[in-house]
């Protein structure tokens, strides 16, 4: 794994890739995580982190619980980082509220911009939205296993409806990305994502 600025105690990892198996998801599984750390090198390698471990357990953490359809679980993602945090004595110096504060704010993807988080929050909610920008064929395989996982949870009809407008809703954004480093990167691609996926 390449973002890895703190080491973490194999028991600790292995809880954290169990969590991300259940329930077995089809987008917001262990992959996710893996592929987000490798944006969050990518920032590293670049402006660079100022909390790179507050980060780094943000990213371990921002997907722990995930049920489709549930609107808690950032909260209950957060609350179990947050524990995990208080129960290792190795991460006693992590900003547990940081951690807590940079989970809660991904349940707001694409209402907030620039404006409204700090320059790093910024930086960590891109790299979870980076997907947007992958090339077509890894986009269109997320668009669909997050379909998969809202199967038999909502009727298809809302489902569609609810992504239709939230797809929408960022294409009309002035800003997909918040931060400067990955609106240069990839807007682009995720305009031209969105819109293809808008348009069948």
């Amino acid at each position: 794994m390449d973002f890895a600025p703190i080491p973490l105690d194999p028991a600790q990892w292995q809880a954290l890739q169990d969590r991300y198996a259940t329930p077995p998801r089809a987008y917001h599984h262990f992959g996710h995580v893996r592929a987000m750390l490798q944006h969050c090198q990518d920032v590293a390698d670049g402006p660079g982190w100022r909390q790179p471990a507050e980060v780094f357990l943000a990213a371990l953490y921002h997907d722990a619980v995930y049920e489709a359809g549930r609107k808690d679980n950032e909260a209950r993602s957060a609350a179990l980082a947050v524990q995990a945090i208080a129960q290792e004595p190795a991460l006693a110096g992590i900003d547990a509220a940081r951690v807590e504060q940079l989970i809660l704010l991904t349940a707001r993807h694409g209402e907030l911009g620039p404006a409204d988080v700090d320059a790093e929050a910024a930086l960590f909610l891109d790299c979870d939205m980076a997907i947007l920008g992958a090339p077509a064929p890894v986009f269109d395989a997320y668009d669909r296993g997050v379909a998969e996982e809202y199967q038999g949870v909502v009727p298809g009809f809302l489902y569609r409806a609810g992504r239709r407008r939230f797809l929408q809703g960022l294409l009309r954004a002035p800003r997909i990305f918040l931060s400067d480093f990955f609106h240069q990167r990839l807007d682009a691609a995720a305009r031209a994502n969105l819109r293809r996926r808008l348009d069948t």
